[in-house]
């Protein structure tokens, strides 16, 4: 095949291809617009799936947390009731405490009043005795003169 025979059946060709290219463009382009209208409406039905699943999330999160603050305020009351159960138990505890420590220092200050009184009545005697002792002295003094 000579070259000019070959440009003359490319020339077929290429004036096959124009020929038929616009109808292909135009199919093509027609392929597009159906993709991206199919496109589009897989994007809505996602979007809308996407809020709807967005949403069953928030509500449960909600009852979630609501669970969870009940619990929470549960836990708070027992806590405080065994505080106050604690706090009652010592107090009493001290109140005991400190009625044992009274009656020991009553005790220990009548101990004390007790010894204090033996040593004055001990040292009252004493003096009674000097006293005693130092009139005879002076009544003997008196008699010698």
């Amino acid at each position: 095949m000579t070259t000019e025979e070959r440009l003359f059946k490319l020339e077929g060709i290429v004036e096959g291809v124009m020929a038929t290219l616009p109808e292909r463009i135009t199919a093509l382009e027609n392929r597009m617009d159906l993709l991206r209208q199919e496109l589009k409406a897989d994007m809505v039905s996602l979007r809308q799936e996407l809020k709807g699943e967005i949403a069953a999330l928030r509500q449960e999160f909600k009852a979630e947390m609501a669970s969870l603050r009940q619990e929470l305020k549960g836990d708070m009351e027992a806590l405080r009731q065994e505080l106050k159960g604690d706090m009652a138990s010592l107090r009493q505890e001290l109140k005991g405490d400190m009625e044992a420590l009274r009656q020991e220092l009553k005790g220990d200050m009548a101990s004390l009043r007790q010894e204090l009184k033996g040593d004055i009545n001990t040292a009252i005697n004493r003096m009674m005795l000097y006293f005693t002792g130092l009139a005879v002295l002076l009544a003997l003094l008196t008699l010698w003169r």
